[in-house]
């Protein structure tokens, strides 16, 4: 392989999830419709949140999340469906380190977002007087865009660090996306503040917000077990365990992925598909089915839009 220099690597090679083209093909089809489920389930929860029984702090937040959601699989899946198709799987350094950009900022935000859910729930089981002065309009709004903002800046500050690196003989990313453990990899250059960065901001945002919901999560639970009602402690529970399949699922392979070391390995592709691919199609699926109200929403909004086309 002649030996390349940073002026003249203008583009990755992206190797995606298969060699077989009879593989892609069926992981073609299958991620396609895994992708639709996604957009059409997320927007559903978005359209859901405008019946005005919905208009609580929880179903607020809901609609935030779908939105990352929806905007997290967009900014991953469509160039992992053209690759699979494509005998040419490049990606321009730009476009590589926009990905890895977006990643950062929507996948930081929903982590917040997440632990601004679980104080939701905290406030409501453990101070349900107090439920609507704890959780005001302007509380929540604030809580939206402090997690935009301090995700922006964390994604800002990494990705500044990385458009600088000088980038030499290696070009290939085994993966189906630019993250930037991946892309660090590659580097020629020494990249040992920009691993110190990402592993800090990592920490502060996973570890930071994974302690928020852990202390909200001990006084609910404590706050459950107090309550004399089997019926009543099932109640309460049940308006957690949806947060609590979601955060598990984004949590671990999240964490996991930004802080074990890069090796190029199938169980970081793994980890990178379950917080990226499946993790969004679940979360409305997830709260469409265990919840009540949701549902009745849905079926007011059909009734309504069959009401006027008939």
């Amino acid at each position: 392989m002649a030996l390349r220099n940073h002026s003249t690597i203008t583009e990755f090679i992206l190797l995606g999830l298969a060699v077989d083209p009879k593989v892609q093909v069926l992981l073609f089809v299958l991620f396609l419709g895994v992708y639709l489920l996604t957009v059409m389930g997320n927007l559903m929860m978005m359209v859901v949140r405008t019946d005005s029984r919905l208009h609580t702090p929880m179903y607020f937040f809901l609609s935030h999340l779908s939105f990352l959601d929806l905007c997290f699989s967009t900014v991953t899946v469509p160039k992992l469906l053209e690759n699979l198709l494509s005998e040419r799987k490049t990606i321009s350094k730009e476009g590589c380190l926009a990905q890895a950009f977006f990643v950062l900022d929507i996948g930081g935000t929903e982590i917040f977002l997440l632990s601004a859910m679980a104080y939701d729930r905290y406030a409501a089981i453990c101070h349900p007087l107090l439920y609507g002065q704890m959780m005001s309009n302007q509380l929540c709004v604030r809580l939206v865009w402090v997690s935009w903002s301090v995700s922006l800046l964390d994604a800002v500050i990494n990705i500044s660090l990385t458009v600088n690196l000088n980038f030499c003989e290696a070009y290939i990313i085994p993966h189906y996306s630019c993250e930037l453990p991946s892309v660090l990899r590659l580097s020629c250059s020494d990249v040992s503040s920009n691993v110190v960065v990402l592993i800090i901001a990592s920490l502060l945002h996973g570890f930071g917000t994974c302690c928020l919901i852990f202390f909200s999560y001990v006084h609910i639970f404590s706050a459950i077990l107090s309550i004399n009602s089997v019926m009543g402690r099932s109640k309460a529970f049940s308006t957690c365990s949806s947060h609590l399949s979601v955060v598990s699922f984004f949590y671990a392979s999240a964490l996991l992925r930004y802080l074990l070391p890069t090796s190029g390995t199938a169980l970081e592709l793994v980890f990178s598909i379950q917080y990226g691919v499946i993790t969004p199609l679940l979360n409305p699926l997830i709260y469409s089915l265990k919840n009540k109200e949701v549902k009745a929403a849905m079926r007011r909004i059909l009734r309504k839009y069959l009401q006027g086309h008939s």
